[in-house]
């Protein structure tokens, strides 16, 4: 699996779990706990995407400067 294909499957990972926590949100009965679970998945998701892409940044710098 390519870097920028890994990227795409884990934002779609996280729009699902976007999706799944505002539905959940709009829930009369939310479970907290679910809850709290669901948004640390998500978390987690957005931080290793955020950490893929400053490599590849720092990669292409790197490539332009030599």
């Amino acid at each position: 699996m390519t870097i920028e294909a890994r990227v795409r499957e884990l934002d779609h990972r996280h729009q699902s779990l976007k999706s799944i926590i505002a539905r959940e949100e709009r829930s009369p009965s939310v479970d907290s706990l679910y809850l709290s679970e669901l948004k640390r998945k998500k978390l987690k998701l957005k931080e290793e995407i955020e950490r893929i892409k400053t490599v590849m940044r720092q990669e292409a710098s790197e490539a332009t400067l030599q």
